[in-house]
């Protein structure tokens, strides 16, 4: 359980839910960093858009420089949702929004190779990283190529390969002490760091099980146009293909998978599972599935249930819970974070009057560390180990087999199209009936 313990924190480069073990400031700290933080947003979609604002909202002089997207429409739309807010300088003035977003027109790139274009700008010390996730370990591999520091959205990849791709520019990027901070905000949020840190401590004794969940509605879902082409609509109906998306147990539930592997400091050595399509059945959407129910076992033989689904008109809960040795934590809802003993008292319970919104924070704190010259960030690894989990989650769930860690980590299967053009074909097409081909659990192969 300790040597476990020890592989978490080498692994996630993490302690109170983000600053790595050791601030390196002047010890061969990569920046070139001027007084103003200039930063490229690749991908322009909503979360792309959100991350943008937020990072134009810290108290750093930060601008947006240039702009990335597929997708023409979807680049014009979030330059323009960015230009029409209001933004105010560390001392709370108002500054002309054209000063914050000074995107012209050469440095709007449109199409596939369009991050490559915005990320090599000299000028630029800052990338966003937040198109859909089957793109994010090439975007990785261009921004530590170029030596950028890195916000990305989670999930970080959508299969195997593209995990190993990531974990293996995580130390390159910790090489090169560049920032790098993954969208999994919960490690931004002051009562999960507090929880946390006091179940660490020892709190509630030895972590024995838990339940984590994401179960609530249907996201959007986009028509298919005339005249589309198969790549593009998989391109703008992103969510239900597996090789952009990963299915919402990795593009959505990972947040709270990635908690259970924060509270038991390590990952699972097994994952078995059963889901399925009962409501989603329609041609619409996709491949994947909309339920998802697992046992995440750990190391030491604690096993943490996971349910994920999304269904309309049905009971929701996006929360975690945890069982010890000496107590309990029921929710981590902003209200009622209360660390139990088993005759019923308070252990711990957070006081929620200073409230900070964790997706504000987590640029906060990297524009801060920037700013000083502070190496202070390396969730990469973390990143895609938690990201991992849930695509372990996915092959079990598809596959109806018990699922090994070393052998989901290794597997070769690679979901990303050979060929990247609009007029080229995804790997998964629809048939006939315009119907997308479904896992079948025990005869569909994951390994």
């Amino acid at each position: 359980m300790e040597q476990n313990r020890r592989n978490f924190l080498k692994a996630s480069g993490l302690i109170a839910g983000g600053a790595i073990l050791s601030p390196l400031a002047g010890y061969g700290y990569n920046s070139a960093v001027g007084d103003t933080i200039k930063v490229a947003l690749i991908g322009c979609g909503g979360r792309g858009t959100g991350a943008a604002a937020q990072a134009l909202s810290t108290t750093q002089n930060v601008q947006i420089v240039a702009m990335a997207d597929a997708f023409k429409d979807r680049l014009d739309d979030a330059y323009k949702n960015l230009t029409a807010k209001k933004y105010k300088d560390a001392s709370g003035k108002p500054v002309d929004t054209k000063v914050k977003v000074d995107v012209p027109e050469d440095r709007k790139f449109v199409g596939f190779d369009a991050f490559k274009k915005a990320i090599a700008l000299k000028d630029v010390d800052v990338v966003i990283l937040a198109t859909p996730p089957g793109f994010r370990p090439s975007h990785f591999e261009e921004a530590v190529k170029n030596n950028k520091h890195i916000f990305m959205e989670k999930p970080v990849a959508t299969d195997a390969p593209g995990i190993r791709k990531v974990l293996e520019l995580a130390e390159e990027a910790k090489k090169k002490k560049l920032n790098v901070v993954v969208g999994l905000q919960r490690h931004y949020q002051a009562n999960y760091r507090e929880a946390i840190k006091r179940i660490h401590d020892g709190a509630l004794g030895d972590i024995v099980g838990g339940q984590v969940y994401w179960v609530g509605s249907s996201p959007w879902m986009k028509e298919r146009q005339p005249n589309q082409t198969e790549m593009e609509y998989q391109m703008r109906n992103w969510y239900y293909f597996n090789w952009l998306c990963g299915d919402h147990i990795s593009e959505q539930h990972v947040h709270n998978i990635d908690v259970a592997n924060w509270v038991k400091q390590g990952y699972p050595v097994t994952i078995q599972g059963s889901g399925g399509r009962q409501v989603r059945t329609g041609k619409a959407y996709g491949e994947i599935y909309d339920h998802h129910t697992l046992d995440l076992v750990y190391a030491d033989g604690t096993v943490i249930s996971s349910q994920c689904r999304q269904f309309e008109g049905t009971w929701n809960r996006v929360d975690e819970a945890f069982v010890g040795t000496k107590g309990r934590i029921d929710s981590f809802d902003d209200k009622k974070t209360i660390l139990k003993d088993y005759k019923g008292g308070v252990i711990y319970h957070h006081d929620n009057s200073n409230y900070r919104n964790p997706y504000q924070v987590e640029h906060d704190e990297l524009f801060a560390a920037i700013a000083k010259g502070e190496y202070k960030f390396a969730d990469a690894e973390n990143g895609a180990k938690s990201t991992m989990t849930a695509i372990m989650g996915r092959m079990a769930t598809y596959s109806g087999k018990q699922i090994k860690w070393e052998e989901a980590l290794n597997s070769d299967i690679n979901l990303f199209p050979d060929k990247l053009a609009w007029d080229a074909s995804p790997k998964i097409l629809p048939g006939p009936d315009g119907l997308y081909p479904v896992a079948i659990p025990g005869k569909t192969q994951v390994i």
